[in-house]
């Protein structure tokens, strides 16, 4: 899978090592792989490329319980016998073509060499293999069904014949890297649909919004014509993809409705700039619905990883340290942040965790303010036991503000109140962290009137902070607050505190 390396994508939510392996094992191509394996002996005869002889393909489509008299029988029975040859649940011998030549010109052709094949080593590691061993090979297998997927259907190839028998490619208008990486980008772009919204995989989305993805350029408002035609076309190419990724357990997909197609003009494929299709839910999943199973994640995945894409999961963080914890979820959405430092506290003693996270949150780089709130959001589901390295920390100058929202908000009493330099301190803190994580949100001016409210001449006071961030957070405060006269105030601020710093 080609990728920009470097990039990080949100966290993916995977299912174990077990179930996923169990989700191999059902996937449908992969169990008929298995099953033709198991079939394969000595009376198997294959060509030169390892295919299976086209006499035996009714008796193959017999092992998998099928009807050899069934158009699709003979299909699905080659595309097992690829899966299962290519990731090594059979061993071939093909035949020897100086030795298959003689024999045609002796015998003809029915009297023609073949190879041999036989269950392959691997095909012990389907029922004695570790959960890993299995899944690897899933994900050979994968990789056979993607490149089938990406090459044009026979219809087309057999219009694109040349006088000699060849496939005339500038015809066929087909480029076979061009394919394989259109539909790389496509599996990157329904990944990344996925992991936003959570990384669990539960949403399935609209197949002219994954074709549009890879075709409306950006920034496009009212599509021409044009590019909505060429929508269409990706998506009709898609609803071919798809079907055939569906049995290896990549995908979960309803196809593009024949009625629909029968009825429907190029533009009512393709309405609107997204490439969504115009109507209510059902409407919508006429024009075909893709979602990636807990199997899909893993692959699409695995793949990205080995193209140099940085593509966490929750978890990977488990046996690393508080600071590549803090360092780490700073970069991940909410909810994945709070999921994975749930997982990292799940196998550590509660106080001395406790103390590594108010540890690791210590500093005054640009990260800083982020890892604060993190750390304050780890600690928010810690119980009593936590208390002791809390109170440890309250004359810390950048932690004591902290410690004591914690104590508080747990009704603990004693707590020593905070002076005024902290109280700024921590606003400036707090800002700057909303603003690491999200941004400028349409609720950030709202926290920002909350806290300047409660103390009056604040920006009197705030330009004076000894906080890195101080200047920033004056200025997005003179951008954001709601109230013109105190934006007006947070500039001047803003720019007394940049003089200040020299």
């Amino acid at each position: 899978m080609s990728a920009e390396p470097h990039h990080t994508l949100p966290p993916v939510r995977l299912h174990s090592d077990a179930e996923l392996a169990r989700e191999a094992l059902g996937a449908p191509l992969f169990a008929r792989a298995v099953r033709l394996a198991r079939w394969a002996g000595p009376g198997t005869r294959v060509g030169v490329g390892g295919e299976l002889d086209a006499a035996q393909l009714p008796e193959a489509a017999a092992a998998l319980g099928l009807e050899p008299a069934d158009e699709d029988a003979a299909v699905y029975a080659s595309q097992a016998w690829r899966v299962a040859v290519d990731t090594g649940l059979v061993d071939v011998t093909e035949p020897d073509e100086d030795a298959e030549g003689a024999a045609e010109a002796e015998a003809g052709a029915e009297g023609s060499a073949h190879g041999t094949a036989a269950p392959g080593e691997d095909l012990a590691l389907v029922t004695g293999g570790a959960p890993g061993e299995v899944l690897d090979l899933w994900l050979a297998a994968l990789e056979t069904v993607l490149a089938d997927a990406a090459v044009p259907d026979l219809d087309e190839l057999v219009d694109a014949l040349d006088t000699g028998g060849e496939v005339d490619f500038g015809r066929l208008d087909w480029n076979p890297q061009r394919e394989a990486d259109f539909l790389d980008g496509v599996l990157a772009n329904l990944y990344l649909l996925t992991v936003a919204e959570g990384g669990a995989g539960e949403s399935a989305v609209p197949l002219p919004v994954l074709a549009a993805s890879m075709v409306v350029p950006d920034g496009m408002g009212e599509p021409t014509d044009e590019v909505l035609e060429r929508v269409s076309d990706a998506m009709m190419r898609l609803d071919d993809q798809f079907r055939q990724l569906e049995p290896i357990g990549l995908v979960e997909f309803r196809p593009v409705d024949e009625d629909l197609m029968a009825e429907a003009s190029d533009e009512d494929l393709a309405a609107g700039p997204s490439g969504a299709p115009a109507g209510d839910d059902e409407d919508v999943s006429r024009y075909g619905m893709v979602r990636l199973t807990p199997l899909g994640l893993y692959g699409i995945r695995a793949r990205m990883l080995e193209a140099g894409v940085e593509a966490p999961a929750i978890g990977e963080l488990s046996g690393k340290g508080a600071d590549a914890l803090l360092d780490t979820v700073s970069r991940f959405p909410e909810s994945a942040a709070q999921a994975e430092i749930e997982q990292w506290l799940a196998g550590r003693e509660l106080p001395a965790a406790v103390a590594e996270l108010l540890a690791a949150a210590r500093g005054d780089d640009e990260g800083a303010p982020l890892r604060r709130l993190r750390c304050q959001q780890a600690l928010a589901t810690a119980g009593p036991e936590a208390e002791p390295a809390v109170r440890a920390v309250l004359d810390d100058a950048e932690l004591g503000g902290l410690a004591r929202v914690w104590l508080a908000e747990r009704g603990v009493g004693d707590v020593p109140a905070p002076d005024a330099e902290m109280v700024f301190w921590l606003t400036v803190d707090t800002i700057a962290a909303q603003l690491a994580a999200d941004g400028e949100t349409e609720e950030l001016p709202l926290l920002i009137a909350s806290l300047t409210a409660h103390h009056s001449g604040f920006f009197e006071q705030a330009w004076r902070v000894e906080h890195p961030a101080t200047a920033y957070v004056l200025e997005a405060m003179g951008r954001l607050h709601p109230d013109r006269k105190a934006a007006k105030e947070a500039r001047k601020a803003a720019f007394k505190a940049r003089s200040r710093q020299g």
